[in-house]
């Protein structure tokens, strides 16, 4: 059955009134937002239902959330040259109750087979010093892996997880890396050095940077294309 995604969000506003729904309309992109007490019965009815059907998950991730959109650069302000970026702020950062600003949440990309549509699921941790949410690995057995890796590196701990342990850093490992406040100096690595024949404990060499893209703008663009058919003309 053929369903457009603002029909889905329409649909899922209907069965979830409680539940914010976000459309982009421009991404044709659908966000639906779920208290985590209610994560394990919304997550088993959008995999089963008839009018959802999203039997295949994609992907699970962290997300930290630390400082998000406290900085803003420029776009079409900016110099017509460079590097700059646009961060549009995101008033759902922030707690309902307590007015404050959440930390740490946790995404669900979700894959309907039959409708060939695809769903973002969030979910907001209240706790900041000890994140926690229901695992859904009985629910999509393609989640056991993906926890493993969201309580790796960002320190989410799933309940009900048969096997939570860390799947990406070294035995020993203290910390979550992908945490916005984990140092990035004061650590140590190892590595087998062969000239030694054993493995040896070195400073974390972590070098500091900013990852920019580009803003290719209409004016910039025009100009370069201008340009360009004057060269070869």
């Amino acid at each position: 059955m053929s369903q457009s995604m603002a029909e889905l969000a329409a649909a899922l506003r209907d069965r979830y009134p409680e539940c914010p729904v976000q459309h982009d309309a421009q991404t044709d992109e659908v966000v639906l937002e779920v208290a985590p007490e209610a994560l394990c019965e919304v997550a088993a009815a959008l995999a089963s239902a008839a009018g959802f059907a999203f039997a295949q998950l994609t992907d699970v991730c962290g997300v930290d959330y630390l400082a998000y959109g406290d900085a803003e650069w420029l776009t079409r302000e900016a110099t017509s040259r460079g590097y700059s970026r646009g961060v549009q702020r995101y008033d759902g950062r922030l707690d309902p109750d307590q007015g404050s600003p959440r930390r740490f949440a946790v995404v669900y990309h979700l894959l309907s087979l039959d409708r060939n549509q695809r769903l973002r699921l969030r979910v907001w941790l209240a706790d900041t010093q000890f994140p926690v949410i229901d695992s859904v690995q009985d629910i999509w057995p393609a989640a056991n892996w993906f926890e493993r890796e969201a309580f790796d590196l960002y320190g989410i701990h799933f309940a009900g997880h048969p096997d939570l342990r860390r799947i990406l850093t070294d035995y020993g490992f203290v910390g979550h890396p992908f945490r916005k406040d984990f140092p990035i100096s004061g650590n140590v690595e190892l590595r087998y050095d062969p000239e030694k024949g054993r493995v040896v404990y070195e400073p974390v060499q972590i070098a500091p940077r900013v990852l920019v893209p580009k803003v290719i703008r209409p004016a910039a663009a025009e100009a370069a294309a201008t340009e360009g058919k004057a060269t070869h003309g």
